[in-house]
């Protein structure tokens, strides 16, 4: 009797916890990023980051590909604004954040870029 009632409330839950998970790469991106990197970063295309040292994400690409960012993500990024802590990432999350940081970027006017020298 209990197991039928207990089996019926957990089969009830997954439709409410499925809906819970965010869906595609680019909406676990934006999450995971919220969650570990909202507190600093300006993660969406617009607003200040609260942390003046700390880049807005739609503003990556304007250094560097964001695809770059990928064995960072992985290996731990060791450098960032002062008071950024070590991240370390698992392969698919890094998949995910890089979709979503992709989905952010603001594109610069080309002359705006700096000229290369050499």
């Amino acid at each position: 009797m209990y197991s039928k009632a207990l089996l019926l409330v957990c089969l009830l839950a997954l439709p409410a916890a499925a809906a819970a998970q965010p869906e595609g790469p680019a909406a676990r991106g934006q999450a995971l990023a919220q969650r570990n990197c909202g507190m600093c970063h300006a993660i969406n295309r617009g607003g200040a980051s609260p942390n003046r040292a700390a880049p807005a994400f739609r503003d990556l690409s304007n250094n560097y590909p964001v695809d770059n960012l990928a064995e960072a993500l992985v290996e731990g990024i060791l450098t960032g604004h002062p008071a950024m802590p070590q991240f370390r990432f698992k392969a698919g999350e890094v998949r995910d954040l890089i979709e979503y940081l992709k989905s952010v970027q603001v594109k610069r006017d080309a002359s705006t870029y700096p000229v290369p020298v050499g």
